[in-house]
């Protein structure tokens, strides 16, 4: 992790969804980063978080939708994905 980084600036917050859900007997949970984070500063950032060991972190661009406003025409930015796999009796509680 750079050394003027914050691990709670890298890590926006987790993503709680139904596909989240399903993904969590897996060991793999969901979180929205920022987009100029890399790999190893999110299983950094999550290690020291949660206090768990990351076995692996998948990053997705996700792409902003296009949205409309009466006239205006726009698009909601776009945003950083990350799944993050933890290794072996990992969990995190998610309350």
């Amino acid at each position: 992790m750079s050394t003027s980084t914050n691990p709670h600036d890298i890590i926006v917050s987790i993503i709680r969804t139904e596909k989240g859900a399903s993904m969590m007997p897996q060991r793999k949970y969901l979180f929205w980063v920022r987009k100029n984070a890399n790999k190893i500063d999110i299983k950094q950032a999550v290690q020291f978080i949660y206090k768990v060991k990351v076995h692996d972190v998948n990053t997705v661009t996700m792409r902003g939708k296009n949205k409309r406003v009466r006239f205006e025409a726009g698009k909601t930015p776009d945003w950083k994905k990350a799944i993050v796999t933890l290794k072996e009796n990992e969990k995190i509680e998610i309350t």
